[in-house]
């Protein structure tokens, strides 16, 4: 961080490693943060090395971390959480252990119960970039469902289900090995924006119980080669990858969804056309 270079305090606590942008804007909204001895306000300009600022009575100093970004093969049973009072293990513990000194982010979690792929990264301006509903980063799933489920259904999983005034959907839905009849309990998913869970209770309010649910992708990087609970420091070649959204060879059962908010229809519709 440039000494002189005023920036927002949002940003100055993600570079000095405090925490996200995000949850600076909550400690801002709780009234933890003070700049010169005033409770700062969202969008406030301090100056590293000038201004004075404290979180929950604690000085920050506006000194920025190095630029670690790692990925991380995530088992079941961890959560995504620097700090979980029920849960004493998190996805942390993955990385290697001459990075404990320094404070990662989570950029995209996954619940307790799933397992795949997860970044984790020092970079405050990436961890940002990766979870703003702005950027659209495709993230790619394994869905493994406790009973088959048809493809006449794909479509629902695309335009999605209202829980809670919210719009639960996928962007991408396709059968994994269907038997003759058109169904199976493994699909492959996609989407870009993702809540807690979305993806479970989404099933779950179609009839559907989530058996077992993998991450295998973000944008154009892979699981793949990632031993579980192992790691990998991505290149600045790796981290514009998870910016891409590679083409998805055609399913013989799926749906997908469009610009307009249309689907296509299943790949059988299509040749029967």
């Amino acid at each position: 961080m440039n000494p002189s270079e005023a920036v927002r305090i949002q940003k100055f606590l993600a570079d000095a490693g405090v925490c996200s942008r995000r949850g600076a804007e909550a400690l801002v909204a709780q009234g933890e943060v003070w700049v010169n001895g005033k409770p700062a306000v969202a969008g406030q300009k301090v100056v590293s090395g000038l201004d004075k600022v404290t979180v929950s009575g604690k000085s920050v100093r506006g000194t920025t971390q190095p630029k670690i970004t790692v990925a991380v093969h995530k088992p079941r049973g961890l959560v995504c959480s620097n700090e979980d009072p029920h849960h004493a293990a998190t996805v942390f513990d993955l990385l290697p252990r001459e990075f404990s000194r320094f404070r990662f982010f989570c950029a995209g979690r996954l619940d307790l119960d799933s397992e795949g792929l997860v970044i984790l990264t020092t970079d405050g301006d990436l961890a940002h970039r990766l979870m703003h509903p702005s950027n659209v980063v495709v993230k790619r799933y394994h869905v493994v469902l406790k009973a088959p489920f048809p493809a006449g259904r794909l479509g629902q999983l695309v335009r999605g289900v209202v829980i809670e005034g919210e719009r639960l959907k996928v962007e991408r839905a396709a059968l994994i090995n269907a038997d003759a009849g058109g169904e199976s309990t493994d699909l492959d998913v996609h989407m870009h924006h993702g809540r807690k869970r979305e993806i479970r209770l989404l099933f779950q309010r179609l009839g559907h119980e989530v058996k077992r649910l993998r991450r295998y992708q973000i944008g154009a990087l892979q699981l793949k080669g990632i031993p579980l609970r192992a790691g990998k420091v991505l290149s600045t070649k790796d981290i514009s990858a998870l910016f891409l959204n590679p083409r998805t060879p055609r399913a013989r059962h799926e749906v997908c969804a469009l610009t307009s908010g249309a689907e296509t229809a299943s790949a059988d519709k299509l040749n029967e056309d």
